[in-house]
This record gives structure tokens, sequence and C-alpha cells, in this order.
């Protein structure tokens, strides 16, 4: 590997690697991203690359593990090149069939998408609905090259935007373009990219660093971790660009200690680039020193906070600090620090190459460029998608996400993890957008995407979500770590059936102080998912509290089980498949659960023979009285006794 001491050099090199991945040389892509990993792809990746050499054909096909390409459900993902011929769930036995059917030019029918409804079988990758309606310019390469590899990153024009920024663009020229571009903070508040480099740039202080947020902690996003894992190098070059723009000298990622596939390629990453010359002392010639440090965070969700972030990273506890002076003026180290998240940075090469106008012909007024977000929940395609700011909810859920399984209706979308909002069917044709999900009282976030069914409850929703933050609060500030305790407890009571005239109230005032008064951004967002689903679903509330019944029949403590003494044979089945001896009952007995043993596990339910179809699931309702002793003697008659 040689230190590439300019421009020139690295020109060159680049000219040399770009035959590997031309694009009409034969390989076979496996993603090997943290999801398909999980599904068996390593020993895919391992079952092709001994197909193909038993076969010889190590000079002629070439086999790639690389990042994730978004469509987790349905992996590990295979695409063969040139085709693009895209297989689905491929598992080791499958490989020598593959293998074959590229030799001849064919392809195995069995493993390509099949459009649902129609049992026609789609075979290239672009042509499939989940990509075909995404507009994928972070994850365009997520699945062309090998994450471990920067000659595959160099190859695909990888670090040219650096080099563009060192030799042909002053930092100013830099920053300008970052503003022209009018990118928007892809990690939650949305604060313009640019105002924000510029804070950390005017100052007379010298020493500043720049800092990337990887500390995902949304349950159900994973965006970061697909960048981090699959494209290093695209986070790590924004990142120096940054550091060129703001006159840092020093970066540092901090990710969470949950990725470790993720800080094992970003940490090689940094290895190779500093390798080649594109970190360290005069990056690629130039008179611009810069390094860059991994910090494992401890899993704190509250550590994605910017000033918990810096004073984690400082060694201390992470806990937020008061904000009387932003953290780009006085940050990490009381210095200047500019901290993005990955998607933020990621975009920064793409901006630099291509041109602000060029970005910004994408999204809305307010909303610039492309944003990726995990489509998980009630939804037949679950995954990863980019789509340009502006698509609508509908086009998303339905186009992209094949819409709701088994024909369900769709209830609510939650956006922006755990402190977003829920925006109900009414609003199906919101667009995507900073200020437009701010208004329906959500927010962006850092891209998690939760969709809800009919048998969704939205006030457990609020409860799983309220519950969520208070386990996660730092405990530093009364309103939030005082006032989201009360709120769960709240909810936990409600979605008991034991819920008060006044609860609503009481939650309100609750979620007024904590907006209001909170440290951090955790507490001021935290009331928004019990917001949101009062406002939108106030009658679910009103029938949780007023008559002890949840309309979507999801509260387990709203759930009770009866035997209907007409049906049930005495058969035992029952009886014996419990799991907490709450069934009575003998042999040509009627059987009787007891309300207070059961744990309305269902089990019952499931077991009893449909011929019979004794068991009974209540919602709400009362359970009728056992039946006397003396009358529990099975009389033979109704439909179980036929």
């Amino acid at each position: 590997m040689a230190l590439l001491g300019s421009a020139l050099d690295l020109d060159k090199l680049r000219e040399d690697l770009a035959v590997r991945l031309a694009p009409d040389r034969p390989r076979v892509s496996v993603c090997a991203g943290a999801g398909c990993l999980a599904y068996g792809a390593q020993e895919v990746v391992d079952a092709f690359r001994e197909e193909i050499a038993r076969r010889g054909l190590e000079a002629r096909l070439d086999t790639q593990a690389t990042g994730c390409p978004g469509f987790c459900e349905r992996g590990p993902v295979v695409v063969v090149h040139p085709r693009e011929t895209c297989y689905l769930q491929v598992k080791p036995e499958d490989v020598p069939e593959i293998v074959s059917a590229i030799e001849g030019g064919e392809v195995v029918e069995r493993l390509l998408y099949e459009a649902p409804g129609t049992g026609s079988r789609v075979e290239r990758e672009a042509d499939i609905p989940f990509y075909r309606h995404q507009e994928r310019l972070l994850l365009a390469v997520n699945n062309r090259i090998d994450s471990k590899k920067i000659e595959d990153y160099l190859a695909m024009g990888g670090y040219r935007a650096l080099q563009k920024a060192l030799f042909e663009m002053t930092p100013e020229e830099v920053l300008e373009e970052i503003k022209a571009s009018n990118l928007r903070g892809r990690g939650g508040a949305g604060f313009p990219t640019g105002r924000k480099w510029e804070g950390s740039r005017s100052l007379a202080e010298t020493t500043r660093y720049v800092i990337v947020n990887a500390d995902e902690g949304d349950p159900g996003a994973f965006m970061d971790r697909a960048l981090l894992e699959g494209t290093p190098h695209s986070v790590l070059e924004g990142l120096i660009i940054g550091g060129y723009t703001v006159g840092a000298s020093e970066g540092f990622i901090y990710v969470r200690q949950e990725y470790p596939l993720a800080v094992e390629n970003v940490t090689m990453a940094i290895e190779q680039a500093r390798e080649y010359g594109l970190l360290g002392q005069g990056v690629l010639g130039s008179g611009f020193d810069f390094e860059v440090t991994v910090h494992r965070g401890a899993g704190a969700f509250v550590c994605g906070e910017s000033t918990a972030l810096m004073t984690a990273l400082e060694g201390r506890v992470g806990e937020p600090r008061p904000k009387y002076i932003r953290s780009n003026e006085k940050g990490l180290y009381n210095r200047p620090s500019v901290l993005n998240n990955v998607e933020t940075w990621a975009n920064v090469p793409l901006i630099i190459q291509r041109g602000a106008d060029w970005f910004s012909r994408l999204g809305t007024e307010g909303s610039k460029g492309t944003k990726i977000f995990s489509l998980v929940g009630k939804i037949r395609n679950t995954g990863l998608v980019e789509v340009p700011m502006g698509m609508t909810l509908r086009e998303i859920i339905y186009q992209i996400g094949g819409g709701i399984p088994g024909d369900k209706r769709f209830k609510a979308v939650q956006t922006g993890g755990p402190s977003g909002g829920c925006i109900p069917e009414a609003q199906l044709d919101l667009q995507v957008g900073f200020d437009e999900l701010s208004a329906a009282g959500s927010m962006m976030g850092s891209g998690g995407m939760i969709v809800m069914d009919e048998d969704t409850c939205m006030v457990d929703v609020a409860r799983y979500f309220i519950e969520f933050l208070t386990d996660e609060s730092c405990g530093k500030c009364v309103p939030c770590r005082e006032g989201l305790r009360q709120m769960a407890k709240i909810l936990t009571r409600i979605c008991a059936g034991e819920g008060r005239r006044g609860d609503m109230e009481t939650l309100e005032a609750l979620s007024e102080v904590a907006a209001e008064a909170s440290l951090c951004a955790l507490g001021k967002s935290a009331p928004n998912p019990f917001l949101s689903t009062l406002r939108h679903f106030r009658e679910e509330y009103e029938a949780h509290i007023e008559r002890g019944c949840c309309p979507a029949r999801s509260c387990k403590a709203l759930i009770s089980y009866y035997i209907d003494p007409e049906l049930c044979t005495g058969c035992r089945i029952c009886l014996r498949s419990c799991p907490a001896d709450a069934i009575d009952g003998d042999k040509k007995k009627i059987h009787i659960i007891d309300q207070q043993r059961c744990t309305t596990c269902g089990v019952c339910l499931d077991v009893c023979p449909s011929r019979f179809g004794a068991v009974m699931k209540l919602y709400g309702d009362p359970v009728p009285e056992p039946v006397p002793e003396e009358r529990r003697a099975v009389v033979g008659k109704g439909k179980g006794h036929e």
C-alpha cells in the first residue's frame, strides 16, 4: 500500500483500481451487513468463494461481501452484476445453482422477487418496487463495494471530493457550498449544517473539533449502523472535509458499543486511509493535518444528545449540560466543536463533488436532498429506504413498504424515534420534511418510521415509549426524571383498566412541565408520544378510562378468557395445557377458569378444538359467573356435544 503524496498519485491509483469494478465485470455481491449476517450471509459468501474456486472461475467472477442494500426482511440478499439479478433469502445450498445459472446466462427463478398477488417474478434489483421508488444517493454503493476494502471505494470515485476540497477550493468556498446546499442535520433537530460549521470557523479559538454522532439508540433504527458498516469511507471523507473547512485537526467518531461490526469497519477504514496518506500529517501532500479517533459509547440513549455525548467523550458520565452557549462555540473540552450525525457527514462528499445545485434539486423548500428511514413495524417490506425529501408517507408505506400485511387497516405511523409523534391515517398524504413533520406534532428525528395497524393500541404505544424514555433519562433534572416516571405510572395504570377521571389532564400538565423545564432535548421532546396519540386518538384513552376496554383489543390486562358451559365437553385439553394451573375441571365435567390465577396467555383458546370452540376471549366485557358445582356435569347438549 503506497503512501499518496499528491492529487496526481490519487488519480493514478484510482485509474488502476477502476478496472476491478468496471460496470461490465461479472461479480457476485452478498450483503454482509449485521442483519444478513444474522441470517447466515457469511456462510453464503464462503459457499460462493468455494464454488467459484471449485469450478476454476476466480479469474472471471469475483465475490464481494458488501454493506446493507436495505431489503433486510428478505436477506441474505445476493446481486449478480452486471445484469443486476437480485436473489432473495439465499442459502448456502442455493449457491451451486446460482453459479451454474451465471455460467449459462440464466436466472434461478425461484429465488427472484415475487410480486404480491400476481405470481410474476422480477429479476433486476432496480425493478423491485421496494427499490424502484427510492432515490438512493448514500445507499447507492452500499452493495457495490467490499466494505472492508478502501480500494473498492477509491475505484468508485471515493475521496475525489476531498481531493477537490483540498486542491481546488478554499475552506471558505467549501463552507459556502455546504450553506448553499441547505443541508440540514439528519440527527434530529434539522439545524442547518453550514450555519453550524460557520459558527465554529468564525471564532478566534484555534483548537477545534469535528465529531460524528453514531450513538443511534432509537428502537427499530439502524440507518447510521448500515452506513458505517457498508461505506465507512464516505463518512470518514465527509469528516475530513469538515475538519479542513472549520480548521480542525482532530476528529472523533462516537459509535455505540452495541455496533461491533460498525466499529470494526470504521476502525479498519481509518487505518487504511492513514496508510494511503489520506489521514495524518499533510493529507495527500497538502498542508492540512488531520487525525481521527473512534470512541465506543456505553449504550446510554441520552448520549445521543450533543452535550451529553461530548461529556462522555471527555471520560465523564454522559449527562447533558445547559446550553447557555452552543456546542459549536464551546463543546468538547470547552472548545468549538462541530457535531453532526453519520448521515449528515456522508452527504458532504456528494455535495462537494456534484455541487449544491445538484443536491438541492431534490426535496421541499425547507428540506433538501434525501433521507434514509428504517421502515419497520406492521409493514410488508421492512428495511432501509432512502427517499427524496417531500415524498408522502402514503408513497413510502404503500409503494415502497408494500402496505399492511393481512389486509389490515393502517392506523398510524410513528416518526422520529421514541421522542417522535404518531401520525394518523388522515395525514397519510403529508410530505416528509423537517417542517412538515414538526407541524404535524412529530419530527424527522434520525429517521425511525414505525408503522402500526388496526390491532395497535395507541395508549399502549404511548406507554411503551414513555417507559423507554423514563429508563433512559439520565436523572439530572427533575422535570424529566420525575415527570416521565409519573407519566409512565399513569399510562401503565390506564392500560391495566385502572384509569381514573382526571388522568388525561394530569398527563397533559406533566407533559407541559417536561417540555418547558427539562434540561435537554430528551426531556423536552419526551411527551410527544403521549401528546400526539391523545391528539389523534383521544377516544381510545376515554374507552380505557371510562369503560375499561381497549378498542384495539390489544391491552393484555383488559382481556379475559371464559369457558362456555354450553360448549365445554370436559375433554381436559385446556386444563392440561394451562401453564398457570388456572383451569379447574375433570373428565366429563364443565371446566372453569380461575380469573385470579389466569395470566391471559391465551393457550386455552389456542388448544381448544375448533369443533368445540368452548373458550371465549372477552375484551373488557364482564366475565359471567361460573357454573355452580352441582351443575358442572356435562349433560351432552350444545355444539361441543354433537
